[in-house]
């Protein structure tokens, strides 16, 4: 009996979930739009605030620090030596003892080849939680709330291919 009642009460149960999956989608639960929904203006202004202060993580993958150990006109393998550090299976950026990025002086002198990180600031996940964190962000980069127009579908193409 236990073998027959089991599957049947599965099934009902998925039943019920996919009832309660359409009943969401109905009332517009799942289509909800984010607070940003009509985009955001951003234009960096190069204040290097983003670089500078907090310690932290400059990810960089393989080909990024291939073209950024090119612009400097650096062999790969003495920029990584100088520039780059290993953080379990991924690579970072070093930084100096006061948090700001080794590339930074007096503005960034990688900005043309920055790593994505860098250039999807401020489209973070952290930073558009909510309007007030985008807010409180104007107190730190003068670029929010600048410049052209992002859309909420360039948005979410950075969300969905930048770090969490």
């Amino acid at each position: 009996m236990f073998s027959i009642c089991f599957p049947l009460t599965f099934l009902l149960f998925l039943c019920a979930c996919l009832a309660w999956v359409k009943e969401m989608e109905r009332s517009g639960v799942q289509n909800k739009k984010p607070w940003h929904s009509n985009g955001l203006r951003f234009e960096c202004q190069r204040c290097g605030n983003c670089c500078r202060g907090e310690p932290g993580y400059i990810w960089v993958n393989v080909k990024e620090a291939d073209a950024i150990s090119r612009h400097m006109q650096e062999s790969p393998s003495k920029f990584a030596e100088k520039y780059l550090r290993k953080v379990g299976h991924r690579i970072s950026l070093l930084e100096r003892p006061n948090g700001d990025c080794i590339l930074y002086s007096n503005g960034c002198s990688i900005y043309e080849v920055r790593p994505k990180q860098c250039r999807t600031f401020p489209f973070w996940r952290s930073n558009l939680k909510s309007k007030g964190t985008w807010e409180a962000l104007k107190g730190f980069c003068q670029g929010v709330d600048r410049g052209r127009l992002h859309t909420q579908d360039k948005i979410d193409r950075i969300l969905k291919d930048n770090l969490p």
